[in-house]
């Protein structure tokens, strides 16, 4: 049975993405002030052909497919249709646009976002961003439901036990600056249902790292990501080569950020580390018990 829905699953993720492949989406004027109609359960044929009406996705973000494996990876996570998903900071939406079309039928996304009143100017343009394509294109990205995650200050992102899956890409190590990343794996924990996973993937460090290199490189160990979870009470569930990147020497002069797609070098090696490409990944799944 578990290899059936797997595959099932595979099938729908990847329908959905070669479906929502256009470079231009459509826009709206007004932002949708009801709430949706109540969903209607869904034929194989609706939720695979559904994203085919309303394309979602920039070419820049499909060139990023080849590093990030969206298919694959949601597959090793179990994402399924029909789950609630809560995305810890999505920044500009890269899998929300993966995400969103894929849940808008018979699901629910959660997108627990940098606040709308932070301090921090690269938070209000984010999330300015974020709520201008999102939220204004229901049509497009379904009802997503924005909650605010800002340790410590803000710290609930969903109702405790709503959540069938927790995901979180590339953030660990930015939690990691101010010393909030326990009580982000702790909420993780609160807000899932028994059973429920949390599915991580973050850039890979050696072994050898220490704390101080993670958060200034960007890099974190399996282990401290491991630990963190265990500390919050999950059980670890697997971990995937999904994202793993063997040309990636993890030894830069801007750290991860050295690599596509932020290029903080400029033009120094640039040749170089395009050819690199983007950082090794750990793909880590962990289940509340």
């Amino acid at each position: 049975m578990k290899t059936v829905l797997l595959s099932t699953t595979a099938t729908i993720i990847t329908a959905a993405l070669l479906a929502a492949c256009s470079p231009e989406s459509t826009n709206t004027d007004e932002a949708a002030k009801a709430k949706l109609p109540a969903k209607q359960a869904a034929t194989p044929d609706d939720t695979a052909a559904k994203p085919k009406v309303a394309p979602t996705r920039s070419a820049a973000e499909l060139a990023r497919d080849q590093y990030r494996h969206p298919a694959e990876t949601l597959m090793f996570f179990q994402v399924e249709p029909s789950h609630t998903v809560v995305e810890l900071w999505p920044g500009g939406g890269w899998y929300t646009a993966i995400l969103a079309p894929y849940l808008k039928n018979n699901g629910q996304l959660i997108a627990a976002h940098f606040p709308a009143d932070s301090e921090i100017s690269f938070f209000q343009k984010s999330r300015a961003a974020f709520n201008k394509r999102f939220l204004l294109q229901p049509e497009l990205y379904g009802n997503i439901y924005v909650t605010e995650l800002a340790p410590p200050q803000k710290l609930r992102i969903a109702q405790a036990g709503e959540a069938d899956r927790v995901l979180t890409f590339r953030n660990v190590h930015n939690w990691m600056r101010n010393r909030q990343e326990q009580a982000v794996f702790d909420e993780a924990f609160r807000v899932l249902k028994q059973g429920g996973i949390l599915g991580v993937v973050e850039h890979r460090a050696p072994d050898s790292f220490s704390r101080e290199e993670m958060v200034e490189t960007g890099y974190v160990t399996e282990s401290y990501v491991t630990q963190l979870a265990i500390n919050a009470g999950f059980v670890p569930a697997g971990h995937s080569e999904i994202n793993a990147n063997p040309k990636d020497s993890r030894d830069h002069p801007h750290g991860v950020w050295s690599l596509p797609p932020t290029l903080r070098g400029g033009d120094v090696n640039r040749a170089g580390f395009m050819a690199m490409g983007e950082s090794d990944r750990m793909t880590l799944k962990f289940r509340k018990p």
